[in-house]
């Protein structure tokens, strides 16, 4: 075992200092290891068939495609205008509506970066005009842009539910309240850190003008009442979902909106496929990591030493366990941390009694909290690209917002009736 995982984690972490992608670098580790300690060659285009071929994956692309075709349908602008219609005149009004719209864009798009990267070229200077400093303004939306993977359709969740078989539609009800309680942290974080930014107040709205935003963005807001509500009563499922939401999202922008023109879908249709392709490549490569893991005994017996070293104590393994993924959140991206860490650390708590679909949301926080956690917090870096500021310039403001999101991350680890609620009410 010692001589396996030596090799398998050292050729991975050699390969991340010499700043090779996390998925080549997982990939590359996994067949050298099969290579060098004789583990079945075969096993691997089998482990690739298999990986790739699970029907609940379908999914992601065409809520993929769907986050895609919403944003180039103006859905983000008609959610912004109506959020600053109902809260922009307030105190800290703008952060509010980065805050509010992230949550309602969150349960279009399902990704973090793709949330900020269609709010934040809004949003971000908006708030800089109201007098929130320009790297305070960054920070928020990157964590708003986290809330994408906690708020249902979630790619994340997807993949957590295909890779540890637990339910896709139990995990993205159980969802829906943390993510909510994401949201309230960072209006908590927005009110704490805003008592010394000299902030501008906007004019109220009118009933009439509310209303006229209402209509306007209420195709939008129908989206995930659609998705969420055909699965929950039991129309389609999961992945059938996502291909409706595709559908509703061109007749929206192509028929309602009419900002979406046919001859966009060809070019769409193939940014989407590249993104999947980026996605899937990272499941693949994840995924044989996993196996050799799990083949080679290196995660059983990594599991043997969690128990040995909390003495079966859950609330020492739950702390291990957060300490563990914040730390991975910190260095990789969800889905390879997912892949990795499931085999590892979801036998441990199923023996120890947790749930597994709340240990699946516990798991996605924390890898929410990593999308704006530097080095390599995605949300961060789009937020910065967005901004024209370093990570570096960001560090102070994105502190505190880290800091609530942790205190979330705690509630729902540790109350796990939290996330079980909505599923609860269901069955």
């Amino acid at each position: 075992m010692i001589n396996t995982s030596l090799l398998l984690f050292g050729i991975f972490v050699i390969l991340l200092i010499c700043n090779i992608p996390i998925a080549v670098s997982l990939g590359i580790a996994s067949v050298v290891t099969i290579l060098v300690t004789g583990l079945p060659i075969e096993m691997f285009p089998i482990n690739v068939y298999s990986a790739s071929s699970k029907f609940a994956l379908l999914a992601i692309p065409f809520f993929i495609l769907a986050g895609n075709i919403m944003e180039k349908a103006g859905i983000s602008e008609k959610l912004i205008t109506l959020a600053k219609a109902c809260v922009g005149h307030r105190k800290n009004g703008v952060a509010l509506v980065c805050v509010i719209v992230s949550c309602f864009f969150a349960a279009i798009s399902g990704s973090g970066p793709a949330t900020v990267a269609a709010l934040g070229v809004i949003l971000i200077p908006s708030m800089v005009k109201e007098g929130y400093p320009v790297s305070f303004a960054t920070a928020l939306m990157a964590a708003g842009g986290a809330i994408g993977v906690i708020i249902p359709p979630s790619v994340t969740f997807i993949v957590y539910g295909a890779s540890s078989g637990a339910s896709i539609a139990e995990i993205f009800m159980a969802g829906v309240i943390p993510g909510l309680m994401m949201g309230a942290a960072l209006i908590g974080a927005t009110l704490f850190c805003a008592r010394k930014f000299e902030l501008k107040k906007t004019e109220k709205a009118s009933g009439a003008q509310r209303w006229a935003a209402f209509k306007d963005a209420i195709w939008g807001l129908l989206m995930p009442v659609i998705i969420l509500g055909g699965i929950y009563s039991g129309i389609f499922t999961p992945t059938e979902a996502a291909a409706v939401s595709a559908v509703y999202g061109l007749i929206v922008g192509i028929f309602v909106y009419k900002k979406l023109k046919i001859r966009e879908l060809g070019k769409m249709i193939v940014t989407s496929g590249s993104q999947t392709g980026v996605v899937m490549y990272v499941i693949i490569a994840a995924s044989l990591f996993a196996w050799v893991i799990s083949v080679d005994g290196i995660a059983s017996d990594i599991g043997d030493w969690l128990m040995n070293v909390t003495h079966g104590n859950l609330w020492a393994f739950l702390l291990i366990t957060n300490i563990i993924l914040l730390i991975a959140g910190c260095v990789m991206d969800a889905t390879s941390a997912l892949y990795i860490f499931i085999p590892i650390l979801l036998p441990v708590a199923t023996d120890m009694g947790y749930d597994t679909v709340a240990f699946g949301i516990l798991m996605c926080v924390n890898l929410a909290i990593g999308l704006v956690t530097p080095p390599v917090g995605v949300n961060l870096f789009t937020a910065c690209s967005i901004s024209k500021l370093t990570i570096k310039d960001t560090f102070k403001d994105v502190v505190p917002i880290i800091v609530s999101l942790i205190v979330v991350l705690l509630l729902v680890t540790y109350i796990p009736q939290i996330s079980l609620l909505l599923p609860n009410l269901l069955n």
